[in-house]
């Protein structure tokens, strides 16, 4: 097939693909879900490294974990990784499920990931169906039903199904997914060095553009945040975000989130700097600039607000960390930059 000819000239060398054991290929998956393999690479080598086996990844610290995942976003993925490892030990004696169902079932896995695990894993017939797939299998086949309705993923489905090489599964879906994300590109894919194009619907009729087709925009959401740095010479403030919001179990500057931007006279005449002034005297040193953060579905437009203040009152979620312990703890990307930019070492800050 002239697919599988493709791949094996074309494919990258990833440490995943050299080995058939599910917990690798799982944790695998998980890192590269909505992250590309140069970002994504780094993080499976040092996360492997530190949890080798499901049983090390059970024990690990909820803080610990995060700190590795520290800056790979969709925080979520660890968090459901954690749970189930702990399921793995704590209900299948330590043993990685073998079949699809079970495998589906952990907290976290989808169709996407149980089929690869299970395909590439243990050689079962189930396709894997990513956004290279679809891409490719609507260009090739020129399916025009949205993608992202319930009859275009049946559709798609069951193309996959059918095309699936049941002898080899595993080989069969990372050919497939290979070719959608190094040739069947998004944007101008490069349609004359093809091998398939001499079929392919889409080429045939100028329809790359066109498919896959999808119907729904997400709308995105605007929030905007003050996250006030509380210090004094050798001390600062953390809190720790709870719930199920942006960032769970990650650790930020105490925050305040507000209906709309606010001025700077607005923001120093603010209750939370009302309620620091009333513990005692807050000088605030500096309102930066706003920063903008870009997240899949939602734009945080944030100011960080460097405030001194000689003795700091942890409270309620927060806590009173040494300087030199920072870089100890995991925080959202936005909150990192902002540290490191200040390369805060004890007294340089003041």
């Amino acid at each position: 097939m002239r697919l599988y000819n493709w791949y094996h000239e074309h494919r990258r060398d990833l440490p995943w693909r050299s080995t058939s054991d599910p917990y690798l290929i799982w944790i695998s998956e998980t890192i590269l879900q909505q992250t590309r393999i140069v970002q994504g690479l780094p993080y499976y080598n040092r996360f492997v490294e530190r949890y080798p086996d499901v049983q090390s990844l059970a024990r690990s610290s909820s803080d610990e974990l995060m700190k590795i995942w520290e800056g790979l976003g969709y925080y979520s993925r660890a968090r459901n990784l954690h749970i189930a490892a702990k399921t793995i030990v704590d209900e299948m004696n330590g043993e990685f499920p073998r079949d699809y169902d079970t495998i589906r079932r952990l907290r976290g896995v989808g169709d996407y990931t149980a089929a690869a695990v299970a395909s590439i894993a243990f050689g079962l017939p189930y396709a894997v169906i990513d956004g290279n797939v679809f891409r490719l299998l609507c260009r090739y086949f020129g399916i025009e039903e949205a993608v992202d309705t319930a009859p275009g993923k049946r559709i798609v489905h069951a193309k996959a199904q059918e095309l699936l090489d049941r002898e080899n599964p595993g080989f069969h879906n990372q050919a497939v997914m290979e070719f959608g994300a190094l040739c069947c590109i998004p944007k101008n894919p490069g349609c004359g060095q093809c091998p398939l194009h001499p079929h392919c619907v889409a080429w045939r009729h100028d329809m790359t553009g066109l498919l896959p087709v999808k119907t729904r925009k997400v709308k995105r959401r605007i929030r905007h945040f003050l996250f006030f740095l509380l210090e004094n010479e050798t001390h600062l403030i953390l809190e720790r975000r709870n719930g199920n919001d942006i960032w769970k179990n990650l650790y930020q500057l105490p925050l305040v989130e507000t209906p709309q931007a606010l001025t700077r006279e607005e923001i120093l005449t603010h209750p939370f700097l009302c309620e620091l002034a009333g513990q005692g005297q807050a000088i605030v040193m500096e309102i930066t600039s706003p920063y903008r953060h870009e997240l899949t579905h939602q734009q945080i437009n944030a100011r960080f607000i460097r405030v001194f203040q000689e003795n700091l009152a942890p409270g309620e979620n927060r806590m009173e960390i040494k300087k030199k312990e920072i870089p100890k703890f995991a925080y959202p990307v936005l909150i990192r930059n902002f540290l490191d930019k200040l390369q805060i070492t004890g007294r340089e800050m003041i």
